[in-house]
This record gives C-alpha cells, structure tokens and sequence, in this order.
C-alpha cells in the first residue's frame, strides 16, 4: 500500500513539473551589437517659452555599438544630423541652425556610449544605465542615459528620455526681452532593433558578476 502511495505522488509531482512552464533565463550574455535603423527611429525634442512649448524633431545618421554584457565594456556612435534640426517654423529653425546650433561648422551631433550597468534581459525587458559622452557644438560631455527596452517578437524597442543643458554647455540662449526661451531642451529617442537569435539558457546577472551556464 505504501508503495503505491508513493509512486503516485511521484507520478503526480512529475505531470505537475511537466505542465509547469519552463524557467526562462534570457539575458544576453554574449557579445551583442546592436544596430539602429534611421528609418526606425524617432528624436523628437521639446523646449520651452514664455508663449508655448515648441516641438521639433532630429534626423538620424547612423547608429550602432557593441555590447559586452560580461564586463559592461560598449564601444561605438551614435550619429545625428544636426542640420536636421527642425521644429515647422522655417524662420525659428534658419536661427536655431544658424545661431545655436551653428551646424554649418558642427554637422554632427554623436553620442558615444562607454559602459552599461545593469541586466541586458532581451526576453521581458527593463532598464539600464548607459555611460557615455555627447559631441555637441564642437565640445565633448559626460551623459548618462537610462535606456528602457521592451522586446518584441523579432526586435526590441529603445527608448529613453533626457536634457541637455544647452546653454550651460556653451551654446547660444536664444531668448530676446519679451521672449524667455527655457536653457535646456528635453529629448525622446524612440528605436527598434533587431533582437539576436536566442542561445543558451544562462542565468541573468550583472556585469562583473560570475556567469553559471544553466
């Protein structure tokens, strides 16, 4: 009698392990090299007035770098089109191009990322921080990005949401008497990428931290 009672919970622990649902653990833990489509991502910029909120977008050149998740270590740009600069209004756009940006000297905008920190998860997702430094206006400074990707299916979205203090970093304050123009501008990147093919289960840790094959 006893045999049997245990033979069936062992057959009732056994089809309760096999209906259960498999333990994903699906950080990246290789190389990864992440490559943005222009087409596929949207820079919108906003900026503040004494009279209302102007809206306008950047253009993207080119973007891609490497990853290593064991280390953290990311090498490569991000490129902008600064001459790109637009916000609908041709005659605020010649000074904002002209006057702030001075994009007939600096044309390029790029943004080269360091170090990440943080799990890379490209199966459910989340936040990371992105160590890196922006060329702008011909000077380079220190920025830290929090990147939030959400994968799905084939490729994972990117976004994030920062400032830049234009003014502080040396840039022309376009206000005039009767018109207060806000000293940094907020900035949204929207991007896919395409999410790498899975690979072996690995457990999902943090750079520097001992990576243990599942």
């Amino acid at each position: 009698m006893m045999r049997r009672i245990k033979f069936r919970l062992f057959a009732i622990v056994m089809a309760a392990c096999a209906a259960a649902p498999p333990v994903l653990y699906a950080q990246q833990t290789g190389p990864l090299t992440i490559t943005l489509n222009p087409a596929q991502t949207a820079i919108r910029w906003t900026l503040g007035t004494t009279l209302h909120t102007v809206h306008g977008t950047f253009a993207l050149k080119e973007g891609s770098f490497r990853v290593d998740p064991a280390t953290g270590d990311v090498s490569g740009r991000i490129v902008v089109d600064a001459s790109s600069g637009e916000s609908g209004d041709s005659s605020r756009d010649r000074r904002m191009q002209g006057d702030v940006l001075e994009s007939g000297s600096f044309p390029e905008i790029v943004y080269r990322p360091s170090h990440v920190s943080g799990a890379i998860d490209l199966a459910s997702g989340g936040d990371v921080e992105l160590d890196g430094t922006l060329h702008l206006h011909g000077k380079d400074h220190p920025l830290r990005l929090t990147i939030h990707l959400a994968p799905g299916g084939s490729v994972t979205k990117l976004t994030t949401h920062f400032t830049i203090p234009y003014v502080e970093w040396g840039m022309k304050d376009p206000s005039k008497v009767f018109l207060h123009v806000d000293k940094q501008v907020a900035l949204d990147v929207n991007a896919t990428f395409a999410s790498p093919p899975p690979g072996p289960a690995k457990a999902i840790l943090h750079p520097g931290e001992v990576h243990t094959a599942q």
